[in-house]
């Protein structure tokens, strides 16, 4: 076959048509130039695309070639044979005829090793060693690629001293632009072959692929200067000794250490350095149990005392709350980043046992600092998100969130996703928990960057966790960071492996540390001598003793010392009993009214929306209103008042049942649309309105934490049915509905309820509220006092507030009240859909809507 596909891009009328015309004269021109085959399609592209860019980036053969093609060229008369395949430099000297016949052999030998470097690049990472134990490939086979073999090419022994010219498509020539196949093989083998495995050629991106290739294949990537050895040894010695010094005090705590993953905390450290340096200063840090502790105490610099008072369970909160295990509990701190003398910011959400539930929590908390901050491209904030491998392609919410991120309204512009393969899911052989070849597929599906490596080198890690920095810089996009690695001890310290991976775990006890290895590694080189090796290793000992006696001589603990949301100057002078007044002035609302029904000049709507527009209009001429006009009344009241509103979920700009219609399309132009409410007054705030994804979990998710950021939002998220928040129901449960009691962390989270018949049947028809009331913590057999603050009182002590709105009044004041109340709480209420269409509700008397 011709390679068609290596042409169907082409320009050039008269290639395109000589070459995607009949069978017949596509066999004559494979007859007639052999090289024109579908195995070479792939490069011929690249080289074509590279040749329109810039004739003299290719070879002279090619230039002559495709200038030849273009003008017409009948078939086997295009092909000029190259002057210096395979041949001495003297020959290249030589002039050559442009009708001279090719070296077959040659031309098939020199494609054969474009081919051979594209298979590297392709499927090096299959071959490369990246399990500590050497027990088990990463993608679970164990075969190596036959494309990466000489024989698969017809090329053998006598091939390999022969001199090829490298392809515009690799960079392993450095300054050299050709080099025999031994050298070509042997620095393709050290590029993918060894402890890093680069996955990337799916990427649909030549300018992508590009960039990974010269981050890579530019001969002295993976070089370290002796300060920046003793830098990662100095990291490894802390990693490795924070948990030696917790099993040694504790030994019989469930604690989820890293130990077989040391090189967590170095990675980490590596992608902060990297970001910061170019120009972020917040990080927003979700990861489950395993490590938490080490990353809180030697990435976010937590208090090693206050880390060790949580194993103390003799010490009560002096505080609010219940408190949580600690390997639950998250953060937020500020500190001078020690490699960029900069000022960042590093926040560790808290989450519950349920892996990757937080996921979305840390990305929709990332999106509302970018917003707030005037961040449009993420310069400043980013996400940092920690995984295991059996949960990361395990858990459906990866997923859906891995596909909010490239969505205008919920894109965070790139996290560095970290993978902590320890190559077992609790007792689970990782043959039987994923049906992909590896555990990051799931990645491939947003074109991100997946990057394996062996955790037991330490410089491989540091090196990929750079360029996953400076690739989400570049690109904006996701990046993956696959730690092949392993896990020590049991799923917890209590936990006895050895009944389940008997030979996995005799192989672990012989397998000596990664800061054995390192430390010995450097001794050898002359980067640090054994004296200072030890002397590092007690002055971090010293560290940890010095904290532990602090620790037991500490009485209380404070759960606010681990809020990982801080709202500074919220709460203060503010009384927790006051509430102010909800209503407005009726003039406002009257503005508003106009401002949502009339559309702008020159916009062309629907003819029914216009009507149902003006009726809307004639309604508030009545002082008369809705369903969709009373939370329209809120919003607008709202944001004139300087409170961003944000409302989210499946079809929420026009509304399920087609009542709200808080974004306008123009008939005519496609992609014109106009929003109201982001109109309504000079100095307002702003108005966010988006079509969710398809998917309830992670987008509450997302809206949980976009609300958790500031207080002075309303955060709305509105199913598209009531019942279709059970989807979602680890996010209720778990973060919502107990959120405050566990970590001392409050949300004004709205959650919008569809209930009722118009839902047709028995799924639809009910937003389930019965289990939202079953999760209140009003206490049954509380007989509560009834004084002059009450109802505030009441409010105050709850876990949040369910309601059931019958009147677009009640709508109105409950959605300010959410904003007024001197304290936030999650709140979930019930909306009816014949209420949109026919409910109307007079506007009070006094100038305010009751």
């Amino acid at each position: 076959m011709l390679g068609c596909r290596a042409f169907r891009l082409l320009k050039g009328p008269a290639l395109g048509c000589r070459i995607l015309s009949t069978s017949a004269v596509r066999a004559q021109r494979v007859f007639k130039e052999p090289f024109l085959n579908g195995t070479s399609s792939n490069y011929l592209e690249d080289i074509y695309q590279a040749w329109l860019e810039n004739p003299s980036s290719v070879h002279k053969s090619w230039d002559i070639y495709f200038r030849r093609v273009a003008a017409g060229a009948a078939p086997g008369e295009a092909y000029t044979p190259p002057p210096t395949l395979g041949r001495s430099s003297s020959f290249a000297a030589q002039s050559v005829s442009v009708s001279a016949q090719p070296d077959i052999k040659t031309i098939e030998d020199h494609l054969a090793v474009q081919a051979i470097i594209r298979s590297y690049q392709s499927l090096g990472h299959r071959s490369a060693r990246l399990d500590p134990l050497g027990i088990l490939s990463a993608d679970l086979d164990d075969t190596v690629p036959p494309e990466l073999s000489l024989n698969f090419y017809n090329l053998g022994e006598p091939d390999l001293d022969k001199t090829f010219l490298l392809p515009p498509t690799t960079y392993i020539g450095g300054n050299k632009n050709e080099l025999t196949l031994r050298e070509i093989i042997k620095r393709l083998e050290e590029v993918y072959c060894q402890h890093i495995g680069v996955e990337f050629m799916f990427i649909n991106s030549l300018n992508k692929c590009d960039w990974i290739r010269r981050k890579f294949e530019t001969p002295g990537h993976l070089s370290f200067t002796p300060e920046e050895k003793r830098l990662i040894l100095a990291r490894v010695i802390r990693a490795t000794r924070f948990e030696a010094f917790s099993a040694k005090k504790w030994s019989s705590e469930k604690r989820f250490g890293i130990e077989g993953c040391e090189m967590l905390i170095p990675a980490l450290k590596t992608v902060i350095d990297t970001s910061s340096s170019l120009g972020v200063d917040s990080f927003v840090i979700g990861m489950p149990h395993r490590g938490r502790l080490n990353v809180l105490a030697n990435v976010c610099r937590k208090p090693l005392e206050d880390i060790f008072c949580q194993f103390d369970s003799r010490l009560e909160a002096a505080d609010e709350g219940s408190g949580d295990v600690k390997y639950h509990l998250g953060m937020s701190h500020s500190r001078i980043n020690h490699v960029t003398q900069k000022t960042i910011n590093l926040a560790v959400c808290a989450n519950p046992s349920h892996l990757e539930a937080v996921d979305p929590v840390v990305q929709g908390k990332t999106k509302a600092e970018q917003f707030y901050r005037g961040d449009n491209e993420g310069r400043k904030v980013m996400s940092i998100l920690l995984h295991g491998d059996a949960s990361f392609c395990g858990q459906g919410v990866v997923f859906e969130t891995f596909h909010l991120s490239d969505l205008p309204s919920y894109s965070t512009h790139g996290t560095i996703h970290i993978v902590v393969n320890n190559q077992i899911g609790f007792t689970t052989d990782p043959r039987m928990a994923r049906s992909s070849p590896y555990c990051t597929d799931v990645a491939r599906v947003t074109n991100s960057l997946i990057l394996h490596v062996n955790a037991d080198d330490p410089e491989a890690v540091t090196s990929v966790s750079k360029v996953a920095a400076e690739w989400r810089s570049e690109f904006s996009k996701d990046v993956v960071i696959d730690l092949v690695c392993y896990r020590r001890a049991g799923h917890n310290e209590m936990d006895e492996p050895m009944f389940t991976q008997p030979l996995m775990y005799k192989r672990i006890k012989q397998q000596p540390t990664v800061l054995d290895q390192y430390s010995k590694k450097l001794v050898a080189e002359g980067i640090v001598t054994e004296d200072e090796y030890k002397a590092e290793i007690e002055k971090y000992d010293k560290i940890c003793e010095d904290a532990y006696e602090l620790a037991k001589k500490q009485t209380v603990t404070y759960n606010r010392s681990w809020l990982d949301s801080p709202w500074h100057g919220f709460f203060e002078k503010r009384d927790p009993m006051f509430l102010p007044n909800t209503g407005v002035e009726i003039s406002v609302l009257e503005h508003v009214a106009r401002a949502i029904s009339e559309p702008p000049e020159g916009m062309t709507i629907h003819p029914g929306l216009k009507r149902a527009l003006r009726e809307r209009h004639e309604l508030s001429e009545q002082h008369m209103a809705n369903w969709a006009l009373g939370e329209l009344f809120a919003y607008g009241s709202l944001l004139k008042e300087g409170c961003h509103v944000r409302l989210s979920g499946e079809d929420v700009e026009r509304g399920t049942f087609s009542h709200r219609h808080s974004v306008l399309h123009d008939q005519n132009v496609d992609k014109k649309t106009y929003v109201p409410l982001n109109h309504l007054f000079p100095s307002q705030a702003p108005f966010t309105v988006c079509n969710s994804s398809l998917s309830e979990y992670a987008v509450m998710g997302f809206e949980l934490g976009y609300s958790l950021t500031n207080p002075n939002a309303l955060v709305i998220w509105e199913a598209q049915f009531g019942d279709f928040a059970n989807v979602a129901q680890c996010i209720v449960d778990q973060f919502i509905s107990s959120g405050q009691q566990k970590w001392v962390r409050q949300s004004g989270l709205v959650l919008l309820l569809p209930h009722g018949y118009e839902g047709m049947g028995p799924e639809h028809s009910s937003a389930r509220i019965e289990r939202f009331l079953q999760m209140s913590s009003d206490d049954e057999h509380h007989v509560p006092v009834f004084t002059d603050h009450f109802a505030m009182q009441q409010l105050h002590e709850t876990n949040w507030i369910v309601a059931n709105c019958t009147t677009p009044a009640n709508l109105f004041h409950i959605l300010r009240r959410q904003i007024l109340l001197p304290f936030r709480k999650p709140f979930s209420t019930t909306e009816n859909g014949t209420y949109h269409m026919g409910l109307d509700h007079k506007m009070s008397e006094a100038g305010r809507w009751f």
